[in-house]
C-alpha cells in the first residue's frame, strides 16, 4: 500500500509514519508538509536513506501539487496537515481558514477528480474541540452536535463537513476520527505538556491558565496511531470514530504530575490570565471504536507521562532548539531558494 500523509512532520504525523513502517515493512509513505513553524524535519531525519519514505515539501492549498502527487498513484490519504494551535488561532485565524479548510477541499477535490477509477481511502484527523465544551458530566458522542468556540476549532469543524459532503455526494471514501489531548514524543513545545515538562527540567515557571482547572482528556500518542491503524484498513466509509485515552485530568493535575516525574517543587506553577473562549471540560465516549474495531487505549496517563519525560530528558537539544528558535534559521537558509 502506498499512503500519502499531509502533515507528517509534524507531532502525531511523524509518530504515524514511524508506527506505519514499523508496522508494515511493504508500505510505502510519501510524507506532504509545508514546514511552516510546527513541522521538524528533525522529527524524521533518521528515515531519510529509507527507500520506503518520501519527503516532498508542499501545501495541501497547492492544487496542482496535491493533483500531481494523486495521479502518481496513492491508495490512501491521512490528512493531519493543519494549523492547531488554539492561542495562535485567536490572533490570527487566517492561516487556520487555508490550511484546515480551503487545504482539506483541496484534498477532497483531488480524490474526487480521480474517483471511481482511482479509489483512494481518505482519513481525515480531527479533534473533540469541534463538539464545544462541556459540563461537570457527560461524554462527547459521535452524535454530539458540532459547536466549536474557538477559530481553530471552528476551521476544523468547516474541514469536518466538507469531508462529510463529500461522501455523501461524491461517494468518496472518507472516514473522520476526532481525538482527545496528545502527548508524547516530538511535540512542539507551545503546547501544554511538552512545556510543562521543558520548562521543570530547566527550572523555569509552568504558566497555568485561569484556576488550572480546565478537563482535558490525554492519551498517549501511540494509542492514537494504533487507533488510526485500524480506522484506515477496517473503519466504515462515512463514518466518524471519536478516540480517547480515558485519562481526565485537569491542567493543574498535569502539571503537579510532571513536577513530580522530575522532582521539581510545586511551586514553580504560575497561575497566569486567562484565554478568551476557554472551553471548561473536553471528555470523550469512544465506545463505537471499542465495539466495532476492538481499539483501546493501552498505555495509562501515568505510564504516558514517564515516557514523555524521559523523551524530553533525553532529547534537550531536540526541544531547546526550537524554544531558541535555531531551527527556524535552519529552515530559513535551506529553502530559501526553492
Amino acid at each position: 500500500m502506498k499512503i500519502l500523509v499531509t502533515g507528517g512532520c509534524g507531532f502525531i504525523g511523524s509518530n504515524f509514519i514511524r508506527y506505519f513502517l514499523k508496522s508494515y515493512p511493504d508500505y510505502s509513505l510519501i510524507n506532504m508538509d509545508k514546514l511552516t513553524y510546527a513541522g521538524n524535519l528533525e522529527n524524521l531525519s533518521d528515515l531519510s536513506h529509507s527507500p520506503r519514505y518520501h519527503f516532498i515539501r508542499g501545501d495541501i492549498a497547492d492544487a496542482p501539487r496535491v493533483e500531481e502527487l494523486i495521479n502518481k498513484g496513492v491508495d490512501a490519504i491521512v490528512n493531519f496537515a493543519a494549523e492547531s494551535h488554539v492561542d495562535r488561532s485567536i490572533e490570527d485565524p487566517s492561516a487556520f481558514m487555508k490550511t484546515n479548510v480551503f487545504g482539506t477541499f483541496v484534498l477532497l477535490e483531488a480524490i474526487r477528480k480521480v474517483f471511481p477509477k482511482q479509489r483512494i481511502r481518505f482519513l481525515h484527523i480531527s479533534t473533540d474541540e469541534v463538539y464545544g465544551s462541556l459540563g461537570e458530566t457527560g461524554a462527547f458522542t459521535e452524535e454530539t452536535p458540532l459547536a466549536p468556540n474557538s477559530p481553530y476549532s471552528a476551521s476544523k469543524t468547516a474541514a469536518d463537513m466538507l469531508v462529510r459532503a463529500y461522501h455523501h455526494t461524491y461517494g468518496i471514501p472518507a472516514i473522520i476520527t476526532r481525538c482527545s489531548n496528545n502527548y508524547g514524543p516530538y511535540q512542539f513545545p507551545e503546547k501544554l505538556i511538552p512545556l510543562m515538562v521543558s520548562n521543570a527540567l530547566e527550572d523555569k515557571e509552568l504558566p497555568i491558565y485561569g484556576d488550572g482547572m480546565y478537563v482535558r482528556d490525554w492519551i498517549y500518542v501511540e494509542d492514537h496511531c494504533r487507533a488510526l491503524d485500524i480506522v484506515l484498513h477496517h473503519g466504515r466509509e462515512g463514518e466518524v470514530y471519536n478516540i480517547g485515552g480515558r485519562s481526565e485530568r485537569p491542567n493543574l493535575t498535569v502539571a503537579k504530575t510532571i513536577l513530580d516525574q522530575v522532582g521539581k517543587p510545586h511551586s514553580l506553577i504560575r497561575f497566569v490570565a486567562d484565554r478568551p473562549g476557554h472551553d471548561r471540560r473536553y471528555a470523550i465516549n469512544f465506545s463505537k471504536i471499542e465495539k466495532e474495531l476492538g481499539w483501546n487505549p493501552s498505555i495509562s496517563f501515568e505510564e504516558g507521562i514517564r515516557l514523555t519525560v524521559e523523551w524530553y530528558q533525553t532529547h534537550r537539544e531536540w526541544w531547546k532548539k526550537i524554544k531558541t528558535g535555531e531551527y527556524l534559521d535552519y529552515y530559513k537558509r535551506m529553502y530559501q531558494d526553492r
